[in-house]
C-alpha cells in the first residue's frame, strides 16, 4: 500500500466536512461570512484533492 490509499479518502474527508460545516452555517442563520469562509475552504480543499487523485493515479501507472 502506498500513502495515496490514506490520502485520497482523507482529502475527500476534508472537503465534505467542511462543506457540511458551511451548509450547517447557513442553515443555522449563522453570519454570512462564516459561511463564505467555509465555501472558500471547500474549493481550495477540492482543488487539493483533485491534485491527490490525479497524482495518484499517474503514479499507479508508473
Amino acid at each position: 500500500m502506498n500513502f495515496f490509499d490514506y490520502l485520497v479518502p482523507l482529502a475527500i474527508a476534508a472537503v465534505f466536512i467542511v462543506l457540511c460545516l458551511g451548509l450547517w452555517n447557513m442553515m443555522r442563520g449563522g453570519p454570512g461570512n462564516v459561511s463564505q469562509q467555509f465555501m472558500r475552504w471547500r474549493v481550495l480543499l477540492q482543488f487539493a484533492a483533485i491534485i491527490i487523485m490525479m497524482a495518484a493515479i499517474w503514479f499507479a501507472g508508473r
